[in-house]
């Protein structure tokens, strides 16, 4: 019993020593230069998990993108520059916020567009429940239930 208590301990050590995450050390001249790493690092997609920015990616192509980030940010180019030469080599689809052009015209404008359907979709759902409940009731009932109304009120009053 001993042994399998031992055996199991080993195996659970050797397992988290296996899965133990890398971690990037990373000097910079500036603590400027450090935030805006960590911006861009924020603001770009990881291509590979697509739901993930580079920042949280333990993909091998997130921590090339952010050693090229890092080499960038070192060198001295802007955020821009950066962002642009990102865009070049992998598209739009690297940045979290694309900008706005012809390309990603529906992008920006499609929730907007869902929502101004689903809200005129109700309003009319709306309106067209209180035409049927109004079309439902003739007059002559509206009559008969005023009468009614008033007899019971005499009734109690008496």
């Amino acid at each position: 019993m001993r042994r399998v208590r031992w055996s199991v301990l080993l195996a659970c050590l050797v397992l988290a020593v296996a899965t133990q995450a890398r971690v990037e050390i990373l000097s910079f001249d500036t603590p400027a230069d450090e935030a805006r790493y960590n911006k861009l690092i924020a603001e770009l997609r990881c291509l590979v998990c697509q739901n993930q920015n580079l920042a949280d990616s333990n993909a091998e192509l997130a921590v090339d993108l952010r050693r090229k980030t890092y080499e960038m940010v070192s060198q001295g180019k802007s955020e821009q520059e950066i962002a642009d030469y990102m865009v070049e080599r992998y598209g739009e689809f690297v940045l979290y916020r694309p900008p706005l052009t012809k390309n990603t015209l529906l992008l920006w404008a499609g929730p907007f567009i869902i929502l101004l359907i689903g809200v005129s979709l109700l309003i009319r759902t709306i309106l067209r429940r209180r035409v049927e409940q109004d079309a439902g009731v003739d007059a002559a009932s509206i009559q008969n239930a005023a009468s009614l109304l008033d007899s019971e009120r005499e009734k109690r009053d008496a």
